[in-house]
């Protein structure tokens, strides 16, 4: 189906952050919207104030009329959908076109010149700091965001450029339906062992994604990566890290809630760049944003404003408290390498503070496969109080509980183990120094809550 044919959109999952980005692209194109998800959110309230129809029972009688017209209606489903699902069950069976989010996404990388971030970790920072050093720059862009920008209120940017910036997410090799103009690679940490079976399958799935790069187009990878990209001929390579590569950072400064560096370049060094959102590891993030966004055209001066005004992304090392009595704030990280990265800053910015994390494991098999690693990087902190594992898309498994992480914590770690409807008690029971809520369920619910307890004091 052409874009131009479509009428209506009707979207199976409406709520997921990245259904919620194509949702607002067709709401504003003046389609009817329409769409199912299991439980109200801030962001489904948000995109039905915008002018989207969502209901929350699996109900086929629900479903708009505009929403049952086969050849003008493209139905939208994310992966965590079940395939038993009534009305996706009902859609197939009618011959309706049905699309992943990605390969919607696809659509848009082919139609526009498609900066892309793929990796691990670091993808949805990465992705929305070059959105946004973009947008603000004379090239301009969309973007189609993994998380809500603080600078815009919102995970998606509507422009006239030719420019789309869009996270390349490699669950369900979803990034295999993109088309890279240019694509940042981050890391390559075996993660969706569920989907992928083996960490080869999976360093295997990004080496097909770099083969996808357009011709005329670039690679910025980080160094080190145990992948082996596949490159069309015609593509650029360039490398990138912290302080080696062809991009990277030197004459780094933190101090005083400041963080500066200068920007290393094959094209243009840039002096004195100053991080909007100042955590040691947003100096890497901000590299390859920077990467990509120079070889689009953005000048030094556009580069240094853009990284300056950047104010980070929802969840993402998210500051809610920030004074000498006490810290709070909330991270989405729930792989074990980025926990190390966001548990290592942490300990960089308060060194000589007592730091407490709040920690929800993300998938049995996340934590089946990774509960050594997760211990590991928890074990920086003071404090651990874990909560059950959160669910998301899967069933129970035998003996894969959040003790195999407290067991598995290094001696000298104050640990507890709490049920979720319990955080709010123990908040309310307890003293904290420096405060994170951590992971990719549902915990981030409460942080409101949980910074009024703590501000109260």
């Amino acid at each position: 189906m052409e874009l131009k044919d479509i009428r209506a959109v009707y979207f199976i999952g409406a709520g997921g952050i990245g259904m919620s980005a194509i949702a607002r692209y067709f709401i504003s194109r003046g389609v009817v919207v329409a769409g199912y998800d299991k439980t109200p959110s801030e962001l489904t309230g948000q995109l039905e104030k915008e002018g989207m129809l969502i209901h929350y029972d699996e109900n086929i009688d629900e479903i708009p009329h505009a929403c049952k017209q086969k050849k003008t209606c493209l139905v939208i489903y994310t992966p965590a959908i079940p395939n038993e699902h009534k009305e996706l069950q009902y859609f197939r069976s009618e011959g309706f076109e049905i699309q992943k989010r990605a390969q919607v996404l696809g659509t848009l990388t082919r139609s526009h010149k498609a900066l892309c971030v793929a990796g691990t970790h670091g993808k949805t920072t990465t992705s929305a700091m070059c959105a946004h050093i973009m947008h603000q720059s004379h090239a301009d862009c969309n973007a189609f965001l993994g998380g809500i920008s603080k600078n815009y209120g919102t995970n998606y940017i509507l422009s006239k450029s030719d420019y789309v910036v869009i996270e390349a997410d490699e669950f369900d090799r979803s990034f295999h339906w993109l088309t890279p103009w240019i694509s940042v690679i981050t890391a390559t940490d075996a993660d969706h062992l569920d989907i992928y079976g083996t960490k080869e399958a999976y360093l295997d799935s990004f080496r097909k994604y770099s083969s996808l790069i357009q011709p005329g187009g670039a690679l910025i990878i980080h160094r080190g990566l145990e992948m082996k990209e596949e490159l069309q001929e015609g593509v650029r390579r360039f490398d990138y890290s912290l302080d080696k590569g062809d991009f990277h950072a030197e004459n780094i400064r933190i101090g005083g809630g400041e963080i500066t560096f200068d920007f290393i370049s094959p094209i243009e060094n840039v002096k004195d760049v100053q991080l909007g959102q100042p955590v040691p590891i947003n100096i890497e993030n901000g590299v390859a944003a920077m990467a990509m966004a120079q070889l689009c055209g953005c000048t030094a001066a556009e580069l240094k404003y853009g990284m300056q005004t950047y104010g980070g992304v929802d969840r993402r090392f998210d500051f809610k408290i920030k004074n000498e009595r006490q810290v709070l704030l909330s991270d989405y990280a729930h792989h074990p390498k980025e926990i190390y990265q966001s548990a290592k800053s942490i300990r960089e910015l308060y060194a000589d503070r007592k730091i407490t994390a709040i920690f929800q494991p993300h998938l049995y098999t996340r934590t089946r496969d990774f509960y050594k690693d997760f211990a590991d990087a928890l074990s920086q902190l003071d404090e651990v109080v874990l909560c059950d594992i959160y669910p998301a898309r899967e069933q129970p498994i035998p003996g894969v509980t959040s003790k195999l992480i407290y067991d598995n914590l290094k001696d000298g770690v104050k640990k507890e183990m709490i049920e979720k409807n319990s955080v709010l008690d123990y908040v309310k029971a307890h003293n904290f120094d420096v405060l994170v809520i951590l992971g990719a369920g549902d915990l981030d619910n409460y942080v409101p809550q949980i910074a009024k307890i703590l501000q109260a004091r």
